[in-house]
C-alpha cells in the first residue's frame, strides 16, 4: 500500500483525541487519509493489521495539526525573532507572539499546548495498543510502527519544550523545569495530575525515542511508495533530528557523530547510506510541488482537501500577516541581490508595505518542511566549527557552509578568517536559508542570548519571563501539580 498523503483529523475536537485516540481511518491505495468515520472501542481498535496501520497514521495526523507542526509551530518560532514585522496587529494570528505580550489564557498558548499533548497522548495510546495485541502483526512491523510513533512523540516534546520550558537547556545544563512527561495513555481525567520534568529529563526521553526510532525504522520505503520517504519517519529523519537535539544541548561531538552517518566526508555532500539525501539542484525545488526532492527529509503533507486550516498555513502568514524587517536579515550585506533565495522568494515592497516572503506560495497545497538536508549540512558545519581547536577555520565546516551558499549564489562564497568568524557566518546563513521555517527563535534560545528588538518591540533578555511562554491557564486549573513559569 503506498502513502501519498497523511491527512489531519478533520473537525475532531482535541478533547476527543486526548481522551480516546481511538479513531477508525479511511484507506485508499493512493491516499491514506485518517479521517474519522466511526469510533472504535479499545477491544477493536488494534484487532487487525489495517486498523493498527491506520492508528499509526492517525499519530502523523495529530502532529500535522495546523495548530502544531502543520503551521503554527514554525510560525511562532520565526516571528519571535527580529526578521519579521507584523502587518495586521491581529491577536489571532500571532501579533502577541511577535511582540512578546501573550498571557497564560491566550488561545495560542492554550491551543498549541493542547495540540502537542493530543499528539503525545495519541502516540501513547497506539504504543500501548500495539503492545497489548502482539499477535496481530509481525514483531518486526510492530517495532517499525512503534518507531514511527516514538519519532512523532519526540518531535512533539521537542516543540513543546522549546516554548514552555522556563530556561533553555544551555542556561543551566537542563536543570530548569520543562513540560510534564506523559508516557502512558490517558483516557480520562484521572491522570491529569503530573508534575513538570526538567529540561534534561525531557531531552533524555526525546533522545531515547529517537534512538529507538533509528534502530527500528526502515532505511527507505522504496521508490514505489510515493512520497512516503518524505512524509513518514525513516532512519535518516531520526538521525537528523538527533543532530538538532544535540545542538540544543551543546553536545557538538554527538552532532558530528550523527552527522557523519548521513553526510559524506567531502563534496558533493550526500547521505552515504539509507535514502540518498542531498541538496536539491535549486533553492526553489524543495518548496514546490511535488515536494519530494532529495533535500526534503521529513515534511507535513497538505492538500486542497486537507489543508492546515484557517489562519494556520505558512503561505498566508508570510504573504499577509507578516512582512520582512528591512533591519533584519533582509538588510544584511550577506544576503545580496544575486542570491536565488532573494530572487525566488522575495516580493518587493509596495509603498510602505514590508516585503513579503513567498517561499510557501500556496497556503493549501504546500508541504510543511520539518527537516531538510540543508539544515543537516549547516548543523554539521556548526558542530565542526565549534569543535575546532584554537582559532582554526575547519575546512570541512567551511565546505559544508559554502555548499548551501553556492547552491543559492555560485558567485558568492563565505571566506571567514577565524573560527569565530566561521561560526558567525554559519549562524547568518541559517537565518537566510531557513527563513520562514521556524528556526530563528530556536537558534536564539539555544545560544541563551537576548531576543533582539524590532520596530516598536524592545529586546527581551534571556532572564525575562517573556523569553518563554507561560503555562496555559487550563493546565494550571486541571493539573494540581503544575506550577507556573516564574
Amino acid at each position: 500500500m503506498t502513502m501519498k498523503l497523511i491527512n489531519n483529523v478533520n473537525r475532531l475536537s482535541l478533547l476527543a483525541i486526548a481522551l480516546t485516540a481511538m479513531v477508525s481511518t479511511g484507506c485508499k491505495k493512493e491516499n491514506l487519509s485518517p479521517v474519522p468515520q466511526t469510533s472504535l472501542s479499545d477491544a477493536t481498535a488494534f484487532s487487525s493489521p489495517q486498523r493498527i496501520s491506520q492508528q499509526v497514521f492517525g499519530v502523523y495526523s495529530a502532529i500535522k495539526s495546523g495548530q502544531f507542526l502543520g503551521g503554527r509551530a514554525m510560525i511562532y518560532q520565526d516571528v519571535r525573532g527580529e526578521d519579521w514585522i507584523n502587518v495586521t496587529t491581529n491577536g489571532v494570528t500571532a501579533f502577541g507572539v511577535w511582540n512578546f505580550s501573550i498571557t497564560e489564557g491566550d488561545n495560542q498558548v492554550e491551543n498549541y499546548w493542547a495540540a502537542g499533548y493530543a499528539a503525545i497522548n495519541r502516540a501513547n495510546v497506539v504504543l500501548e495498543g500495539i503492545d497489548a495485541n502482539p499477535t496481530v502483526i509481525p514483531a518486526t512491523l510492530a517495532n517499525q510502527y512503534k518507531a514511527e510513533v516514538r519519532f512523532a512523540r519526540a518531535l512533539s516534546y521537542f516543540y513543546l519544550q522549546s516554548l514552555y520550558a522556563r530556561r533553555p537547556y544551555n542556561a543551566d545544563n537542563g536543570a530548569s523545569l520543562s513540560v510534564p512527561l506523559r508516557l502512558s495513555a490517558n483516557k480520562s481525567s484521572a491522570g491529569a495530575s503530573l508534575a513538570r520534568s526538567t529540561q534534561a529529563q525531557v531531552f533524555n526521553q526525546i533522545l531515547d525515542d529517537l534512538n529507538y526510532a533509528e534502530t527500528n525504522l526502515p532505511a527507505t520505503y522504496g521508490a514505489a511508495a510515493g512520497d512516503s520517504n518524505v512524509v513518514r519517519a525513516h532512519k535518516n529523519a531520526a538521525i537528523a533530528m538527533k543532530m538538532r537535539v544535540y545542538m540544543h544541548m551543546n553536545r557538538w561531538a554527538d552532532v558530528i557523530t550523527e552527522g557523519n552517518k548521513i553526510v559524506s566526508t567531502s563534496a558533493p555532500f550526500q547521505s552515504p547510506s539509507n535514502i540518498n539525501h542531498r541538496l536539491a539542484t535549486t533553492a526553489l525545488a524543495p518548496f514546490r510541488s511535488p515536494y519530494t526532492s532529495t533535500e526534503n527529509i521529513f515534511s507535513m503533507p497538505m492538500s486542497n482537501t486537507n489543508s492546515p486550516g484557517t489562519q494556520n498555513g505558512l503561505g498566508g502568514y508570510w504573504t499577509n500577516e507578516f512582512g520582512l524587517n528591512s533591519s533584519g536579515i533582509l538588510g544584511s550585506t550577506s544576503f545580496p541581490a544575486t542570491d536565488a533565495r532573494r530572487t525566488n522568494f522575495l516580493t518587493p515592497a509596495v509603498g510602505t508595505t514590508p516585503a513579503r516572503w513567498t517561499k510557501f506560495n500556496d497556503d493549501l497545497n504546500n508541504y510543511v518542511p520539518v527537516i531538510r538536508y540543508a539544515e543537516v549540512l549547516l548543523n554539521l558545519a556548526e558542530a565542526l566549527a565549534r569543535q575546532a581547536t584554537g582559532t582554526t577555520v575547519d575546512t570541512r565546516a567551511l565546505a559544508l557552509l559554502n555548499a548551501v551558499r553556492n547552491r543559492a549564489d555560485a558567485s558568492v562564497s563565505w571566506n571567514p578568517a577565524t573560527k569565530n568568524d566561521l561560526i558567525n557566518a554559519i549562524l547568518t546563513e541559517r537565518r537566510i536559508e531557513l527563513l520562514g521555517e521556524g528556526f530563528r527563535s530556536l537558534d536564539i534560545m539555544r545560544q541563551v542570548i537576548d531576543f533582539p528588538g524590532k520596530a516598536s518591540v524592545s529586546s527581551v533578555p534571556s532572564s525575562s519571563l517573556s523569553y518563554v511562554w507561560p503555562i496555559p491557564a487550563s493546565e494550571l486549573q486541571l493539573n494540581p501539580l503544575m506550577v507556573r513559569n516564574n
